[in-house]
């Protein structure tokens, strides 16, 4: 691969084959890579919340059943 410079911007090159441009920052890619994995804990963190709420709602559905049940039997 062939890359030539960015006229005023030493981190950026260009592919000659296939005219992409290219970020030779490196910290720049951690930086990203460090959001990238920071969104997917936060993705996570909410599915794992939304899953607990679904099951607190249903241990309460389950609860109420169960007092009017007993309610209603004596």
């Amino acid at each position: 691969m062939e890359y030539s410079n960015i006229e005023g911007y030493s981190h950026l090159k260009r592919d000659s084959r296939t005219n992409s441009i290219i970020n030779t920052n490196m910290s720049e890619y951690n930086e990203y890579l460090a959001r990238r994995q920071m969104k997917s804990e936060e993705n996570q963190k909410i599915q794992n919340m939304e899953k607990d709420l679904a099951n607190i709602k249903g241990d309460l559905d389950e609860i109420k059943n169960l007092l009017r049940g007993l309610s209603n039997g004596s």
